[in-house]
């Protein structure tokens, strides 16, 4: 072979290597996050996420891509999103709160799940059981639900004047509505209290509710587990200012924003902890093996400020055990 020609097949043959070194690369591998409710809300829950998924090696757009799905509060497109994301053959799917999960678990057995539940995840029948889940299907049980009694003494504790509550749910969200009310309906009666049930699946409805309260008046409020209502926290804080409504609500999020107190978990940890399940997926785990995740932390965080604002004397007992309180 003539020197000239030898020089052109080699320079050809290194010309390949990059091709062929690329083409020997893994592909990045892809995640999909369906929730219910607008993203835009979700911003520390997300970096809660995205932290447990940096937690087992992964960083969002560098070795692992995300598809996000929303539904914008209309529940019903979730099967459609649900099946896009399947369509897309993603690895696993992150499913954010109750509704969400029984869409994907609808649309596929054999794609790895992993969930927030509210409350116990073996009765809602997202897994077999919470040590060895055995499906497709692991995740965190936020115990949000099974909070529900504790929220209405804590109520009570600080109007303990109060004889009515009044109880607002979101229909639409049938599963949580119906947990809401049982719970609540059980622990009222033990306390003596009477219950005001106020449903409301728009924001239109979440002003209608409010506008009953001038004639029906409540002595407090008692705002149920729910994404929709959670994605209406400001809207509803203001609301319970404009008509002085001692409130209780699930998470810190209301508080935070002059709600008058909240109890529940941890609900950036438990995004964490999902992020931190879909990564452990992604190395190879599998859901049925994964135990259910059970929250240990919960928090109750008073607003002073709004405490005054309503008139009302916070027990110094109830302020020593709290974990914040906002003055």
């Amino acid at each position: 072979m003539k020197r000239r020609d030898f020089l052109g097949v080699l320079g050809g043959a290194a010309a390949a290597w990059p091709l062929a070194a690329r083409a020997q690369q893994p592909a990045m591998p892809v995640a999909g996050f369906l929730s219910a409710v607008s993203l835009d809300s979700y911003s520390e829950r997300l970096r809660g996420f995205r932290q447990g998924l940096k937690d087992t090696g992964y960083v969002e757009g560098e070795n692992v891509a995300i598809e996000y799905r929303s539904a914008e509060n209309q529940f019903d497109r979730l099967p459609a999103l649900a099946a896009d994301l399947v369509r897309r053959q993603v690895a696993v799917i992150a499913a954010v709160s109750n509704v969400v999960v029984l869409a994907v678990k609808a649309t596929t057995t054999t794609i790895p799940i992993v969930f927030i539940a509210t409350e116990d995840p073996v009765k809602l029948g997202f897994v077999a059981s919470l040590a060895r889940p055995g499906g497709n299907a692991t995740g965190i049980n936020f115990y949000s639900g099974e909070l529900t009694a504790k929220r209405l003494e804590l109520l009570r504790e600080v109007v303990p004047a109060a004889t009515r509550v009044a109880v607002l749910v979101n229909p639409a969200n049938a599963l949580a509505a119906e947990s809401t009310l049982r719970d609540v309906q059980s622990a009222a009666r033990a306390m003596g209290l009477q219950i005001q049930v106020v449903n409301a699946s728009t924001s239109y409805e979440i002003n209608a509710a409010f506008a009953t309260f001038v004639r029906e008046r409540p002595d407090a409020l008692f705002v149920g587990v729910d994404i929709f209502l959670n994605n209406r926290r400001a809207q509803l804080v203001n609301l319970a200012s404009h008509y002085s409504l001692p409130a209780i609500f699930s998470n810190r999020d209301f508080a935070e924003i002059g709600g008058l107190m909240s109890y529940g978990s941890d609900i950036k940890d438990a995004f964490r902890q999902v992020g931190v399940y879909v990564g452990r997926i992604l190395k190879g785990a599998k859901p049925a093996e994964l135990p259910v995740v059970q929250a240990s932390k919960f928090e109750l965080v008073i607003n002073a400020e709004t405490a005054r604002m309503l008139g009302l004397t916070v027990p110094p007992t109830l302020l020593a055990t709290a974990d914040e309180v906002i003055e």
